[in-house]
């Protein structure tokens, strides 16, 4: 049998004959940038994640960046503020606050949950400490409540990396309604996902709102008046189109893997192989199937050998990477332990039982 870790065409397969469709309508419209599918889906994702704005933009990245971007102007934020940041979070988190001219700090993350743990969070706040860049990793909700008392208790912006989390629900609360703001991918691989680059940023703030479709477009409001040093990150009229025809089935996509996760780790039973943490709660939407195991290389050779595709998320933390050699230096025990042992597994709605047998016996079995 040969299970590939994702396979994109035959996810998108049931929206084909929409999809080509909306490719006419949006080539028949003539109107190719900031048109009536982004303001479809600003509205209609914005009702999704229960807040009052979405503003659509190029990409994740440019989502967590404009975020800061947009706090700097307004004057929440200045350069050289610190933001805590977890530590084993994908690279995309560090250089959204770097690029912002902020400064990220890195927490020890739970090692249960992935998420950044808020005990930690206490500890290593100063008065330097602006914001909490909270990342919802792999699809599973940090935890909000002690992250906001604590935002609170020490008056600092919360903002979601929600770029894994579409869906993800907490006390009715989805992901993209936790903080001060959130930023959102739809890279193709993602629960919700394009044909192509495509981000969002959701907020109840109608100040940070405002500031941000004016940077989303080079700092301008009205054509050709420009305000502020802005950006050309705008959410593509055709990825609008596309996100449009999916969006109504988010929630389905999440729960269809949830029900996979459930067989997951109820009957993968080896004790060389660390399942992930689950509550059976709907505040992981499982964009990610993690599980952690000192063999890694061993196991995911022989999962290849048995036709199982697996992928690495992530293989080197942030404090590792060449880009980064500011932060060389640190020691992150939890991290580098996370980063050494994950191996992600298939997870995708597109999954059958018999192929779900064969992943849960070929573990069993090593």
């Amino acid at each position: 049998m040969k299970i590939p870790f994702l396979d994109l065409k035959k996810l998108n397969k049931p929206y084909e004959t929409r999809f080509k469709e909306k490719l006419e309508s949006f080539l028949d419209s003539g109107w190719y940038i900031l048109g009536n599918e982004v303001k479809t889906f600003e509205s209609g994702f914005a009702d999704y994640c229960g807040v009052k704005h979405c503003i659509g933009v190029g990409n994740g990245l440019d989502a967590l960046t404009l975020i800061l971007k947009a706090y700097i102007e307004l004057g929440k934020l200045q350069k050289g503020d610190e933001v805590l940041v977890p530590a084993n979070t994908y690279i995309a988190s560090i250089l959204a606050v770097l690029q912002a001219e902020l400064v990220p700090v890195m927490v020890e993350p739970d090692l249960a949950t992935y998420n950044i743990n808020p005990l930690e969070i206490e500890k290593i706040q100063t008065e330097k400490t602006k914001a909490i860049l909270a990342v919802h990793l792999y699809g599973q909700l940090a935890d909000m409540v002690p992250i906001n008392r604590i935002a609170e208790k020490y008056n600092l912006l919360v903002i979601e990396d929600a770029a894994q989390a579409h869906g993800a629900t907490l006390n009715g609360k989805k992901a993209g309604n936790w903080g001060h703001a959130a930023g959102f991918s739809f890279y193709p691989g993602k629960n919700l996902g394009a044909l192509g680059d495509a981000g969002a940023v959701t907020t109840n703030d109608p100040e940070l709102a405002r500031m941000l479709y004016s940077l989303r477009n080079y700092g301008s409001e009205v054509k050709y008046i420009n305000d502020h040093i802005g950006y050309n990150s705008r959410l593509d009229e055709f990825q609008a189109g596309i996100l449009n025809i999916k969006l109504p089935y988010a929630d389905e996509e999440g729960a269809k893997r949830r029900a996979i996760v459930k067989r997951y780790v109820s009957e993968i039973r080896n004790p060389k192989i660390e399942l992930p943490y689950y509550d059976f709660s709907e505040n992981h939407v499982f964009h990610l199937f993690v599980i952690r195991t000192e063999d890694r290389t061993q196991l995911a050779a022989y999962l290849n050998e048995k036709g199982i595709g697996t992928l690495i998320h992530y293989p080197v933390p942030p404090h590792q990477q060449k880009a980064l050699p500011q932060f060389h230096g640190l020691s992150f025990p939890i991290s580098e332990k996370i980063h050494r042992e994950v191996l992600s597994l298939p997870l995708n709605s597109t999954l059958t039982d018999t192929e779900v047998d064969y992943i849960i016996q070929t573990l069993n079995n090593y």
